[in-house]
């Protein structure tokens, strides 16, 4: 039977030669999202190095050196004769959050995924921190940034603020193992309402790194504020996700009779 044929959406424009990330580096990033997407769904037969060498505008080592990584990550296979074929495993799960109901839907997020924490300081709060926590500026308060994995693979960049006296009831190893929401309340705050933003940002390079990104890719950040049932805040949170990984869902509804206006 003849394999379907791919939507490619390949091109050299897609490349940066001024970037410090290696060509064949670049190319396995681009290769990857089509795969992880399912444009290249699995078991397909992704296209050979002479042709991809032409829609890049690359020399073939350079395309054999991006599928060998593909290969290496197990997202796809290799085989004479046949061509490099999407493995049934390259497609990861994506993360789900809802607006619906907030607090359960964070709270099973960290139950279903892994955590490492990669920094956690005391230091005088900033201006903008201080004024989200209801804090004086100056006040203490933890700083702490942490990845959040699925199926071993990095989908967010965590970094959140905390008052001192409630931060130091939480320590480093159950920020790990437990989820944040499970450990405020054990610290006797437990989260009543959550205010949050969401944008679109670029990638800096140390969150792209960590998300195994390229510098300067689309994320999706949410600025989160959580608040207990007496409106103390008690934790501020910058998380940055990756969008091929994660999306929010929300339902909305006509209450009262009111006008309904939206734009378009």
């Amino acid at each position: 039977m003849d394999q379907p044929t791919l939507p490619l959406g390949l091109s050299p424009e897609q490349l940066d030669h001024n970037a410090p990330t290696p060509l064949y580096h670049q190319i396995y990033l681009v290769l990857r999202e089509k795969i992880r997407s399912g444009e290249f769904p699995a078991n397909s037969v992704m296209p050979g190095e002479q042709e991809l060498s032409k829609l890049f505008d690359v020399s073939r080592i350079t395309v054999k050196r991006a599928l060998n990584e593909l290969a290496a990550h197990d997202l796809v296979s290799r085989h004479r004769g046949r061509g490099t074929v999407v493995t049934p495993s390259a497609t990861l799960p994506q993360v789900h959050g809802s607006f619906d109901n907030l607090i359960d839907s964070l709270k099973t997020l960290g139950l279903e995924t892994q955590v490492e924490v990669l920094e956690l300081s005391d230091l005088p709060a900033p201006v903008a921190v201080a004024n989200l926590l209801d804090l004086e500026p100056g006040m203490e308060v933890q700083r702490g940034v942490r990845l959040r994995k699925l199926s071993g693979e990095p989908f967010s960049y965590l970094i959140q603020y905390m008052p001192a006296d409630i931060a130091a009831r939480i320590s480093r190893a159950d920020m790990e193992t437990v989820p944040m929401l499970v450990l405020l309340e054990r610290a006797g705050v437990p989260p009543y309402e959550a205010e949050q933003w969401i944008t679109a940002v670029a990638a800096e390079p140390h969150i792209a790194a960590a998300l195994d990104m390229a510098t300067g890719a689309p994320l999706l950040r949410v600025e989160r504020v959580m608040r207990d049932k007496a409106g103390r805040a008690v934790q501020l949170i910058y998380a940055h996700y990756r969008p091929d990984r994660f999306k929010y869902h929300m339902r909305s509804n006509r209450k009262g009779g009111s006008n309904w206006r939206t734009e378009g």
